[in-house]
């Protein structure tokens, strides 16, 4: 009989499949629905196998979040420095450890990936309006010249803030705002605004005298400029009355 004769192949009757294991199965229960799920997570990422397999996982451990195009982005200095300080030993160790780092280090802004609490008070909005208030406290002429002609931060500041200034610098650059970053105890979100609100303060003559077009442009291209003298600037910012509370690394 048909039956037994798959039976005796290994294989099941079409009766004896599972609604979960049919590959059409869109059920949150479905392996193949899991599966597809898996396979375009990695088909966005497109990166080294390392990087991959850790931005999989935090996709999988955070399916509310997922992966969002950027967290290469963040992910790749870690990766970077991990990789090279452990050359010739064994490469899952810097895989562990840049996993680790990586989730503490979105930890106080990972809500900013999140697209259904952009309007919340932990949103990317929100964070936003404290960065335009905290410009607005340092150099309120800047802020009603960029403010009158629509330069709204998230035009430049929202790359800024989630990709933590990532394609602003080069690499040993942002090596060097990280370090200054993670090693202030204001918390690197606080300390991120400040060092972004620099960066306008330190472009100020370009853009009073920039439209929004020539404006936008020096923004989301940032120029070369002292880096020592940019985190400087934000040390010695003044802070704005605000209700706005950001997270910090524990």
């Amino acid at each position: 009989m048909p039956g037994r004769d798959n039976e005796a192949g290994g294989l099941l009757c079409r009766r004896e499949i599972s609604n979960g294991d049919h590959p059409l199965c869109l059920g949150n229960g479905s392996i193949w629905n899991q599966y597809f799920k898996d396979a375009e997570i990695v088909e966005q990422i497109d990166r080294d196998e390392a990087m991959r397999n850790i931005l999989l996982l935090f996709a999988k451990l955070n399916p509310a979040i997922g992966y969002v195009q950027g967290m290469n982005e963040v992910l790749a200095p870690l990766y970077y420095v991990f990789r090279m300080n452990q050359e010739g030993e064994d490469a899952s160790e810097a895989e562990a450890d840049s996993f680790e780092c990586f989730v503490q280090l979105l930890s106080g802004s990972v809500d900013h990936f999140c697209q259904q609490l952009d309007n919340s008070s932990v949103g990317i909005h929100s964070t936003l309006l404290h960065f335009s208030e905290l410009l607005k406290a340092n150099d309120g002429e800047l802020w009603r010249h960029l403010d009158a002609s629509k330069m709204n931060p998230q035009f430049y500041a929202f790359r800024w803030i989630t990709l933590l200034l990532t394609q602003e610098f080069e690499l040993s650059s942002i090596m060097r705002i990280w370090d200054y970053l993670l090693s202030n105890p204001s918390g690197v979100q606080e300390v991120l605004l400040r060092v972004c609100c620099a960066m306008l303060l330190c472009v100020r003559h370009e853009l009073v005298c920039g439209d929004f077009i020539s404006n936008l442009k020096l923004l989301q291209h940032y120029p070369e400029v002292d880096l020592e003298h940019v985190l400087d600037v934000a040390s010695h910012l003044k802070t704005p009355v605000s209700s706005y509370q950001p997270y910090s690394i524990i």
